[in-house]
């Protein structure tokens, strides 16, 4: 970014006297507090705030903005495609817009929460944006079969997992790479799977393709190695964040904002590094529509004996009678055909159940509160 005004921006043409200069097209590439960063057609950036005290934008919004004397004010957000949100005790708060997918980034080590991971997949489901689950670390074998085994319910469910090795692989007479060592009791046949996925397991440059001509929101755990990965897509990634952050007025503190990087030249495809994995918003969801959003519970509604079933304790649930007993495989059992003349719809593991249980309690107890 040129430094012009105070956050280092670049100021628009100048208006006639008198008149206010025309509106210009954007595209919101970071934000912090009532300030963002909004980049021109020609590559130029400009801090920008909107107007009005409630007004918000997000990384991804495509606005149209009036440049000032020292920075631009957005006075329109163009719809958007879509909308993803992040919640705390406190409130619920948007913080990306208009995406083509959502790449999950898991790690092998330390062990992910597998309810973020289902909040994460509910938001992209409720906001129609395709999901790319990457379990990362496919060099730590006996760790990666463990995950990868746990990951298994979310691949019967039709979720893409590919296994990802961002980190150069140790050794190959390092223990860590003997799949023999996966979890006690664990069936030759998982850790065989683990071990395939591992051999042809993806590096960031082969992962390019999933990613060209879309808007990639990146996000996933500590630990799970997404630093490592954007650095390697794009090398220029730590001096910009560095640059947008000075520009914020955000200090040392570079990981809050959600921010827009480009993957080539062309700007044709883009990473959206959001920080952490904290919770997503859920609350605009309708408690009864939380099983629509479950790709492996969605098929069995239509078994229900009652049409406002909650799936929790109602007779004659179709859920419920899919649902796994703990410790049994995914492909272990496999439910009635949910209408005539359909494929089986695979059975529904204990922990995306409960998972589901608790998920109902908090939005409706979340719109209760409405």
């Amino acid at each position: 970014m040129k430094r012009r005004a105070a956050a280092a921006a670049t100021k628009g043409p100048a208006a006639a006297k008198g008149a206010a200069p025309p509106l210009q097209d954007g595209l919101v590439i970071a934000s912090h507090g009532r300030h963002c960063v909004v980049e021109t057609p020609g590559g130029e950036r400009v801090i920008c705030h909107p107007r009005g005290k409630k007004s918000q934008v997000v990384a991804g919004d495509r606005v149209r903005w009036q440049p000032s004397q020292d920075e631009g004010t957005i006075e329109q957000v163009a719809p958007r495609r879509n909308l993803l949100y992040r919640q705390d005790a406190l409130r619920t708060k948007s913080f990306a817009a208009n995406l083509d997918q959502v790449l999950i980034l898991l790690g092998a080590e330390p062990v992910f929460s597998e309810h973020q991971l289902a909040r994460a997949l509910i938001a992209c489901e409720a906001a129609g944006i395709a999901p790319l689950i990457a379990l990362n670390k496919a060099d730590l074998a006996a760790p990666f079969a463990r995950a990868w085994q746990r990951l298994a319910p979310y691949r019967a469910m039709g979720c893409t997992v590919l296994a990802l090795a961002a980190a150069p692989r140790p050794p190959a007479n390092d223990p860590a790479n003997d799949p023999a060592a996966a979890a006690p009791g664990a069936a030759l046949a998982e850790a065989d799977e683990a071990a395939r996925a591992a051999a042809r397991a993806l590096t960031p440059e082969a992962l390019r393709p999933w990613l060209a001509g879309r808007a990639t929101l990146v996000l996933g755990p500590s630990g799970a190695g997404k630093s490592t990965l954007i650095n390697r897509l794009i090398p220029q990634a730590r001096a910009a964040t560095g640059e947008i952050s000075q520009a914020l007025g955000s200090g040392r503190h570079t990981t809050t904002a959600t921010t827009w990087y480009w993957l080539d030249d062309a700007r044709s495809g883009a990473l959206i590094d959001s920080p952490g994995f904290q919770e997503f918003g859920l609350h605009h969801i309708d408690p009864m529509q939380l099983a629509a959003c479950m790709p492996d519970l969605r098929p069995h509604v239509a078994g229900c004996r009652f049409y406002n079933c909650t799936h929790l304790h109602e007779p004659g649930c179709g859920v419920r009678a899919a649902v796994q007993a703990d410790g049994e495989t995914t492909d272990a059992t496999v439910s009635a055909p949910a209408q005539p003349g359909q494929a089986a719809a695979p059975a529904i593991s204990a922990s995306r159940y409960r998972i589901y249980g608790e998920l109902f309690a908090e939005l409706r107890q979340a719109a209760q509160g409405r």
